[in-house]
């Protein structure tokens, strides 16, 4: 059996992967601006490490891995002693008080534990619901693309589907979940 082996093109990497590692990562960082930031570094990174691309990997997959590690390294460093004390939360937007505080020394909050954990699994609870109500090849794709993770590829293969399509039935999912959570979790 021939090994492929996989070419970098990195004056695509925007074009063709800036979307995904976008949407990668955000939902592990929920931050808009830092996930922008550790897309930047994995690309920046995947530059600087060109040489040592193998090729047996796709692309994407390779800066996937890359990613994952930026991701992992945010987090230690802001679970860090040191890092903690780097980063900034700010307090006030605006007026005399405005300023920020250093992380570690952020007031705790006072929330109840137990509640938010309730609160937690009444949404998941809800969300769970909502999907349960889709159409089934609704759910199935949305299951399989945003909770499992599969790619495009793996779901069109195993359903038989374009990947238009997939992406038609997913955005009318969310559109039908939107709906369904404003109805039954939001407005309550």
């Amino acid at each position: 059996m021939i090994e492929e082996k996989h070419a970098l093109t990195p004056n695509e990497w925007i074009d063709n992967y800036a979307d995904y590692l976008y949407n990668f990562t955000i939902s592990r960082v929920n931050n808009s601006d830092l996930a922008k930031d550790l897309v930047q570094e994995t690309f920046l990174a995947g530059l600087k490490s060109a040489k040592n691309f193998q090729g047996k990997a796709t692309e994407r997959t390779w800066l996937v891995s890359i990613l994952k590690r930026k991701i992992i390294d945010h987090y230690r460093k802001i679970n860090s002693k040191k890092g903690q004390a780097e980063v900034r939360m700010d307090f006030y937007d605006d007026g005399e008080n405005k300023g920020s505080w250093l992380e570690e020394r952020v007031p705790q909050n006072w929330d109840n534990a137990s509640e938010k954990q309730i609160e937690r699994e009444e949404l998941r609870n809800q969300l769970e619901a909502c999907i349960d109500k889709l159409p089934e090849k609704y759910a199935m794709v949305f299951r399989m693309k945003t909770v499992q993770e599969f790619e495009t590829e793996e779901i069109c293969k195993e359903l038989g589907i374009t990947s238009s399509n997939l992406w038609v039935m997913i955005h009318r999912a969310r559109i039908q979940l939107r709906k369904c959570m404003e109805d039954n979790w939001f407005n309550n």
